[in-house]
């Protein structure tokens, strides 16, 4: 008898295993999601000098089928200020996020800029480059009248 039920006891559990629902989630993307076409995704300054204009703009479409809305940029550091478009984008539109690098830091330079916005997926990054050339001494140094 308890071989009987021990045997009842395991297919029961047997069958129980086996009758577990396996459903699979797939992704799936919005046909009218909006979405970025970035003219560039870096933006490298070259040499560049001290204290010099460190202006630029990264120029994307919102190539989806609804308003793209970005509702934050961070960069990696404080000497990176990225400026976010006052309004959404609408389809087919073109928008700018201007960037500005503080020159006075003498050194190369590559930081990273994030945009978090109503695009599906992960946030989107930027990045921008360069080098910040050493600012001209006003002083120049005087040849040696001393000769060999």
């Amino acid at each position: 008898m308890k071989k009987i039920i021990t045997l009842l006891f395991i297919g029961f559990l047997a069958i129980s295993i086996n009758a577990q629902n396996k459903t699979t989630t797939q992704a799936t993307t919005d046909p009218n999601a909006p979405a970025f076409k970035f003219d560039t995704e870096i933006i490298d300054y070259g040499k560049i000098d001290h204290n010099s204009n460190g202006v630029r703009v990264f120029k994307f479409k919102n190539v989806g089928k609804s308003p793209l809305i970005i509702s934050s940029i961070k960069s990696s550091c404080g000497c990176t200020v990225p400026k976010k478009p006052k309004g959404p984008i609408m389809p087919g539109k073109t928008g700018e996020i201007e960037v500005k690098y503080a020159t006075n830091r003498v050194g190369g330079f590559s930081k990273m800029i994030t945009i978090n916005s109503n695009v599906p997926g992960a946030s989107k990054r930027l990045r921008i480059k360069g080098i910040v050339l050493k600012p001209k001494s006003p002083v120049q140094k005087e040849k040696s009248t001393i000769s060999n």
